[in-house]
């Protein structure tokens, strides 16, 4: 029987994530919006996940252990909307954390917009740690087009958002098959066959934890990933992918090159995406020319002092693990 109190259904996937996960659930459980029910689901963990929320549920009736086998985050997130009783879902990774009136916020945006189907807002960036790293968002809050979401994420992470299940169940669910870019896949949907509206608050309301290290291969599998939305899209979207394609190619490539420098990874490899990323369209030195060319700087001056020195210094950081979400520049 469903329960007519909820209104806000919170998915979190949880694949071995002990760790962070009771963070997580805090930061659910000290919302001031009262209406929520909170749907954990265990991705076939092998650490402590599920006795955490076990943990939790002894003392709360609203949250809910859902298990599974491992089949990915994507498969987690659309079996949490499954179970939901909520007309409204919000995302959240078990290692993000929400700001208690981020519930509160998103459904008086709900509230103000009969057209609004996916809210988001401005995001605090943490380090592994969980410390805040002074960087906040600064992606586009409003009048966002489809060819945004075919290059970058202005959302920065799936924590961010909070949905109207109804633009859920039109669209379709999360890509099983993509690893990388689904998110993105998800919103472009959304955006150029549909009629709904993707606004942002232009408020803090979602702590975001990246990780000081990456693995090259990383980020050439996100680069795989976006090959990957380009073909959808190229299905329910062939018009905008071929306006935009190159151009939107060029962005991706230079954010992958920042993010490559901003891991410390080997400097040809930020050389290799930000090279290929002028070569996709020149016309990235007028989109956002200062981002370009400081990117420009930063991976060539890095690959000089690597042969002026013969050592590589970011060895080290490419044997190092790197959470592969997506994140807007």
């Amino acid at each position: 029987m469903t329960n007519t109190s909820i209104l806000i259904s919170v998915i979190i996937p949880a694949y071995n994530a002990a760790k962070f996960l009771p963070d997580a659930i805090a930061s659910v459980e000290k919302q001031t919006f009262p209406h929520w029910e909170l749907l954990i689901i265990n991705d076939g963990s092998t650490d402590d996940t599920i006795e955490i929320v076990r943990e939790h549920q002894k003392t709360s009736n609203r949250i809910y252990l859902i298990n599974q086998t491992n089949q990915g985050v994507s498969a987690a997130r659309n079996q949490g909307v499954a179970h939901s009783q909520g007309q409204i879902i919000a995302f959240l990774d078990a290692d993000d954390q929400w700001l208690p009136d981020k519930l509160s916020q998103h459904w008086q945006h709900f509230q103000s917009n009969s057209r609004l189907g996916v809210s988001f807002a401005q995001v605090e960036i943490l380090d592994q740690a969980g410390e805040p790293t002074g960087q906040v968002s600064t992606s586009r809050l409003n009048n966002l087009k489809p060819e945004y979401f075919l290059s970058e994420n202005p959302t920065t992470t799936t924590s961010n958002w909070v949905i109207r299940k109804e633009v859920f169940t039109q669209v379709g669910g999360f890509c099983l098959d993509m690893s990388y870019s689904e998110d993105l896949e998800w919103l472009l949907r959304v955006s150029s066959t549909t009629d709904w509206q993707i606004q942002g608050i232009n408020q803090v309301l979602t702590r975001y934890r990246t990780s000081s290290g990456g693995l090259s291969s990383n980020l050439y599998y996100m680069e795989a990933g976006w090959k990957q939305l380009v073909n959808r899209a190229r299905i329910y979207a062939p018009q905008l992918v071929h306006n935009h394609f190159a151009l939107a190619q060029a962005l991706h490539l230079r954010y992958l090159a920042r993010r490559a420098f901003r891991l410390k990874l080997p400097a040809r490899v930020g050389v290799d995406f930000i090279t290929r990323a002028l070569i996709s369209d020149w016309r990235l030195f007028f989109h956002q020319p200062q981002r370009t060319f400081f990117t420009l700087l930063a991976v060539f001056g890095a690959l000089v002092m690597e042969r002026i020195f013969g050592f590589n210094t970011h060895r080290r950081a490419d044997a190092e693990g790197d959470k592969s979400l997506g994140v807007a520049e």
